[in-house]
């Protein structure tokens, strides 16, 4: 009996240290802060101002198009603002999130969405991975890439 009961009073220690050590705001904890702000910038992609860019983007992004163009954090911006790529609607189906640890997270999403690029209709399909980056405790977007479907 003495034998069992120092048992589950040392695994329980163990898996309360264990969990001790887990980064504040890492791991599961953080995967719906992750995902809201994908959401923001999703509406902020539809009805985009510079102040909700700004915020949640990280000054070095990266943002790769699914036709090989790259911006930055100031061309993504300037192109949506001037509305050289207007997103009317965009719709997120199959998002996944991964955070590594505590301070990156790997998101990965389908997108659909009706466009207006320069007033020409359109509409798009793509698979998107992101990279997020916790800077100053906000989640930021770091690294975009966007394939075709």
């Amino acid at each position: 009996m003495f034998m069992k009961k120092f048992f589950l009073i040392a695994a329980s220690a163990i898996l309360f240290t264990g969990c001790a050590m887990v980064p504040a705001g890492g791991g599961a904890t953080a995967e719906p802060t992750v995902a809201a702000a994908a959401e923001r910038l999703r509406l902020a992609m539809i009805d985009p101002t510079p102040a909700a860019l700004g915020a949640l983007v990280a000054d070095d992004l990266s943002y790769g198009h699914s036709g090989g163009r790259v911006d930055t954090k100031a061309s993504f911006i300037g192109d949506l603002v001037a509305g050289k790529s207007d997103f009317v609607s965009i719709t997120i189906t199959e998002q996944t999130i991964k955070v590594v640890d505590g301070h990156t997270a790997i998101v990965r999403h389908t997108l659909a969405a009706d466009t207006n690029d320069s007033g020409k209709p359109g509409k798009v399909a793509l698979k998107i991975l992101g990279v997020w980056q916790k800077q100053g405790g906000e989640w930021k977007l770091l690294a975009r890439q966007a394939v075709r479907i």
